[in-house]
């Protein structure tokens, strides 16, 4: 939870709070107990202001970040591309109760 101060004592205490905002503590300021405004590092700033990224972009920059994953060039080729899933057919479905 961000410390809270009203603009008149945070004026008193900018140099503080620059320096708390920094180190990862966000301070929210109040005028008449309600807050109007927030100071924070800037590279939350900067987080906070790229462009949201989609779901796959996302996916794809964490397995490039972690090496981990399969190369499109591995499971491509094994696709149906007729969409017709007839390669299912060769495969031997389990029934775990018969088992």
């Amino acid at each position: 939870m961000a410390k809270q101060y009203s603009i008149a004592a945070a004026r008193d205490q900018l140099a503080r709070l620059v320096h708390d905002a920094e180190e990862g503590q966000p301070v929210e300021l109040t005028r008449r107990g309600k807050p109007v405004a927030i100071l924070l590092a800037i590279e939350d700033y900067r987080r906070l202001q790229k462009h949201p990224v989609s779901f796959s972009a996302a996916v794809e920059e964490l397995r490039l970040e972690v090496g981990f994953g399969v190369e499109p060039e591995e499971w491509l080729p094994a696709r149906d591309p007729a969409g017709d899933y007839a390669h299912f057919n060769s495969l031997q479905i389990l029934d775990p109760l018969e088992a």
